[in-house]
């Protein structure tokens, strides 16, 4: 199974699931906002330093179809240029080898077929089959569990929400969704790039 986190870094709910998946000795997939990882460079060096991938999810969280491919394209290319430029201090314990910096996932799922062709084959884009809708404030920290694990399979890409807006129920539903899959015996891999 694959875990996987969009919107971070930030602090308080990216230091949480960082806490969470260090205890039991998980790794994940991180696709961060260029924009958060400019403000946040400490926490997204915590992401790297833990050993989890990340991939790039935009540098300001846009939605595809409501921008042109130009302007997308160079949204995204600015999150990488983020990236790259803090991947290129060499303190950082892990290196850019856990950097899938070929990974992408668009905000929301919402990307354009000019947008696909202009990422691509510069980027593998990365969806999910299982959504766990942290970041709906009408849904209680254990609906989004009992949803969650139920959509779940073997070789399933679940996307969580480091973010503010899902905090709550990340809270909830994380630490126990995690316990669940490993007493069944699941493995967490990264994506690879």
């Amino acid at each position: 199974m694959y875990l996987t986190f969009d919107d971070g870094p930030v602090p308080g709910p990216t230091e949480f699931v960082l806490e969470i998946l260090n205890r039991v000795g998980v790794k994940a997939t991180f696709f961060c906002i260029g924009d958060n990882i400019r403000k946040h460079p400490e926490i997204f060096r915590n992401v790297l330093g833990h050993g989890h991938a990340t991939g790039n999810h935009t540098h300001h969280h846009l939605n595809g179809w409501k921008t042109t491919t130009n302007d997308y394209y160079k949204n995204v290319t600015r999150c990488r240029e983020e990236i790259e430029a803090y991947l290129s201090h060499k303190h950082l314990p892990q290196g850019p080898d856990n950097y899938g910096d070929l990974l992408f996932r668009p905000p929301f799922g919402r990307v354009s077929r000019n947008q696909i062709k202009k990422l691509q084959p510069e980027y593998k884009i990365i969806m999910w089959d299982v959504l766990s809708i942290d970041y709906n404030k009408n849904l209680s920290g254990e609906k989004c569990l009992r949803n969650t694990i139920s959509a779940s399979r073997p070789g399933s890409i679940v996307v969580f929400h480091d973010s503010y807006k899902a905090e709550k129920n990340l809270m909830y539903a994380l630490p126990r969704f995690v316990e669940h899959f490993l007493e069944m015996g699941f493995d967490f891999r990264v994506i690879q790039g």
